[in-house]
């Protein structure tokens, strides 16, 4: 009934974090990390990693740097279980200047985000992560417009040059449907064979969890999800729907359902994440969803036919 390889990640905090520039308190950190410790997650991503040299402390928050005093104050006095602490580090918004000796820090699991064009930085950065003593991975993002012999080239120098745990097939635009989902996993597999490949899905298109359904199908063992959807844009596959969904005896959705109750939901008042027109259109036409999420924030934003219109116009 259950597959006990797949190892969940929860990533609220980091890939909700750009729905409000990671401008969460302490407290919904310390409740959402709890939670998913008492749920039995496998993984918690608290936040990035990034550069400040890129990113202003004066406009972003804490989690947009996770630095291992903040994370320290998150994590004290919560039993973890079993449940590892993660960071995603951008490939071209961090250097390796940032990664403390494994031993010094909280983090156990540094996840490296790249585009193809990237590669030769986010495989250094892997190197030197694992180097510190922390486990990896490589999430591949905007996957829906990769392919040829550059994304071929970039998944055997993932394999051959680092140890990552996976390789990730990352849905940014909320474009992809089930056939390339599994198109794209078997062609990880055709030159990933010592690590597992991962799907972190968006919800552009009402399809993360049933992407991510049909990534586990296909063997991604590493998958993604965050508390009732929270990310960017259109959000991504719901955390709850996927522990209920792996039957897996070792995961409690109770914990997740408090923290939802007493924490995310009261952030609709203030983040309107989810499924709206405006992301469908550009998870349609294979775009980055910053131009549904400008008109979200416009006072036209459910004039949706006008989105549409504009979009016609500019990408004929």
């Amino acid at each position: 009934m259950y597959r006990p390889e797949i190892k969940v990640v929860d990533c609220t905090i980091r890939d909700g974090g750009l729905t409000n520039n990671s401008h969460f308190t302490l407290e919904t950190v310390r409740a959402a990390y709890n939670a998913a410790c008492r749920a039995g997650v496998d993984y918690v991503e608290l936040g990035y990693r990034n550069s400040r040299e890129m990113f202003s402390p004066d406009e972003y928050g804490p989690w947009r740097f996770s630095d291992d005093s903040q994370l320290t104050e998150v994590t004290e006095g919560i039993d973890p279980g079993a449940t590892k602490l993660a960071v995603m580090m951008d490939a071209h918004k961090s250097t390796p200047d940032d990664i403390l000796p494994g031993e010094d820090s909280p983090v156990d699991l540094i996840r490296v985000a790249t585009y193809v064009k990237d590669i030769d930085k986010a495989t250094h950065l892997a190197k030197v992560a694992h180097e510190r003593g922390y486990e990896t991975t490589v999430n591949i993002m905007a996957i829906s417009c990769e392919g040829g012999p550059t994304l071929d080239e970039a998944l055997q120098q993932i394999e051959q040059e680092t140890n990552a745990l996976a390789v990730y097939v990352v849905d940014s635009y909320g474009a992809l449907y089930s056939e390339e989902v599994h198109f794209l996993i078997e062609r990880y597999k055709m030159f990933i064979k010592t690590k597992e490949v991962g799907v972190h899905m968006h919800n552009s298109q009402q399809l993360a969890f049933a992407n991510t359904i049909e990534g586990i199908i296909k063997g991604a063992n590493y998958v993604d999800g965050t508390l009732y959807g929270l990310g960017r844009g259109a959000g991504n596959c719901p955390t709850e729907l996927l522990l209920g969904f792996l039957k897996n005896p070792k995961f409690d959705i109770e914990p997740l359902l408090e923290v939802i109750g007493e924490h995310i939901l009261p952030l609709q008042k203030e983040i309107d994440w989810g499924y709206h027109i405006p992301y469908m259109l550009t998870g349609i036409r294979n775009l980055h969803p910053q131009a549904a999420i400008e008109w979200m924030n416009s006072e036209q934003k459910d004039n949706v036919a006008a989105f549409y219109r504009k979009l016609e116009t500019e990408f004929e």
